[in-house]
């Protein structure tokens, strides 16, 4: 097995934790063929800090702050957030979020962590679920970081709604969508009657 020369490595470690904030120190060593104990040094040398500490930097860091529920009420970590656009969570799989025997994630906290930052996206004082179109795309087990991406769709004033698709990932793959309809007190704050968001996901 090959190993890099330590300039290398460094630079590919810059890269792909630049491609992908969410990303641990166990992927990172089977990516760059190292240990954990040089992941951590290379980190160190390069003054990266360990994956906590980068989310809760971007968590500080987001452009907006949650108007439609308490900040602790959202299921996972708001790591991004632009209001009536879009959001970004990152959800922990615990031993609290599995069944026992097959340490297989239940499928309501999977939801939860969509639904709640679907409502948290919304730029509005009150936001309720008024209906939600949800698919489970394979199952998610203990030890996995849960990425939701939240997308604003549309914005109705006249009808109070706004349409909210949420992607759930571990890693590149889709784990978890969801189609939101929410419903949203006053639409004054926001962008107003009819307005489209066309982001990608």
């Amino acid at each position: 097995m090959d190993r890099l020369p330590k300039k290398e490595r460094h630079q590919q470690l810059l890269k792909i934790i630049e491609d992908n904030p969410f990303i641990t120190d166990q992927d990172l060593t089977r990516m760059l063929r190292v240990s954990i104990q040089t992941i951590r040094l290379d980190r160190m040398e390069l003054g990266i800090p360990e994956l906590r500490e980068r989310l809760k930097l971007m968590a500080e860091q987001s452009y907006d702050q949650v108007r439609s529920l308490p900040i602790d009420e959202v299921i996972g970590d708001i790591v991004d957030l632009q209001l009536d656009r879009s959001g970004i969570s990152i959800l922990e799989i615990k031993q609290e979020h599995v069944f026992s025997r097959t340490k297989i994630a239940r499928g309501h906290h999977l939801f939860a962590q969509a639904n709640s930052l679907a409502v948290a996206v919304i730029d509005d004082e009150i936001a309720l679920t008024a209906s939600a179109d949800i698919r489970f795309v394979r199952q998610v087990k203990l030890g996995e970081k849960c990425v939701a991406k939240a997308y604003v769709r549309s914005i109705s004033g006249e009808r109070h709604k706004a349409k909210v698709e949420v992607f759930s990932y571990v890693g590149d793959e889709l784990v978890f969508q969801g189609h939101f309809i929410i419903f949203r007190s006053n639409t004054e704050t926001g962008g107003g009657e009819g307005v489209e968001h066309e982001d990608s996901h």
